[in-house]
């Protein structure tokens, strides 16, 4: 697995607790605007020449498809009379992009959908991760399950959410768990995204979780799991990591905890991300239900609940 490679204007970003007096909020930003080069030319730039970018290396699938807009460009002008069958050639290069997207694919740069192998003695451990939250109906009780079974778990927060309910942020990680992205406001298009738009999404919610916290985010996941193909250079930039899962209960839209449980529990194996959600939806919240069973199922099998920051290391 290529190693994640953190920038020099990312270290006054601690991977604990930013020292007293510094603001995180700030140190965030700073962070992130510090390289401002346009990103579009700056992708391309890396994709045809991985030197220019001084670290971040796209994936061979982002690579071939600039290479091959390049040379369309170039064959199209050359030979306008070939432009249809160029334009179909770049379709069927934009199909397969599209195929990358998917939440669980790799195609499109670096994507943990299971844990390293572990460098220390972690019991067999399982990632279990809530989307969505805070939310203060349910993410107190979510947190006492975890504490009754003596479970760490990593939280995908919503900036705007942070904002609203920072105490309840500061209250998960003084629980012992991880505090990480989901963007600020949840945006079902973020798919769609131009970088510039992401960068500033990814760049808000992390100075909301930061300053609610004192820590910045280490991983990244997007709404629904939905990967954009410009996301890998967006998320080098800002210091993050994407995430997305090994199996998912579809909480948010299966109302039967014993449904969701069987999803989560067939073929669970150390070494797995799940994801529940921590937020109230149309259907209820099964995830209260489901909770206590899956820890049991834990127990029974002699997995071990982990949050990504105790199983992940920086350079894994």
């Amino acid at each position: 697995m290529r190693p994640l490679r953190v920038l020099p204007e990312h270290r006054a970003l601690p991977p604990g607790i930013l020292p007293p007096g510094t603001d995180p909020a700030g140190a965030v930003v700073a962070a992130l605007e510090a390289r401002r080069r346009p990103l579009p030319a700056r992708l391309v730039a890396s994709a045809l020449w991985p030197g220019e970018a001084a670290g971040w290396v796209p994936s061979p699938a982002i690579r071939a498809s600039l290479l091959a807009h390049a040379l369309a460009l170039g064959a199209g002008l050359a030979a306008p009379q070939h432009w249809p069958g160029l334009a179909g050639l770049l379709l069927g290069n934009h199909a397969l992009l599209g195929f990358g997207m998917r939440p669980r694919s790799a195609l499109l740069g670096p994507n943990l959908t299971r844990l390293p192998p572990a460098r220390d003695p972690l019991p067999r451990p399982v990632a279990l991760t809530f989307d969505d939250g805070p939310d203060p109906a349910v993410t107190p009780r979510v947190l006492d399950l975890l504490d009754r079974h003596g479970a760490r778990a990593s939280f995908f927060v919503l900036g705007h959410l942070a904002e609203r309910h920072p105490g309840l942020v500061r209250e998960i990680r003084a629980r012992g768990h991880s505090v990480e992205n989901h963007t600020h406001a949840h945006p079902l298009s973020f798919g769609c995204w131009g970088p510039g738009a992401m960068r500033r999404e990814i760049a808000r919610a992390q100075a909301a979780i930061a300053a609610a916290c004192g820590e910045a985010p280490r991983f990244f996941r997007p709404p629904a799991g939905i990967r954009n193909p410009l996301l890998d250079p967006v998320l080098w930039q800002a210091g993050l990591r994407l995430v997305t899962w090994t199996r998912r209960g579809y909480d948010t839209v299966c109302p039967r905890p014993e449904r969701v449980i069987a999803r989560l529990a067939a073929g669970l194996d150390a070494g797995d991300i799940l994801v529940l959600h921590d937020r109230p939806s149309p259907r209820g919240t099964p995830a209260l239900a489901v909770l206590p069973a899956l820890l049991e199922t834990f127990a029974r099998r002699g997995l071990t609940a982990v949050s990504l920051r105790q199983a992940v290391p920086r350079d894994a």
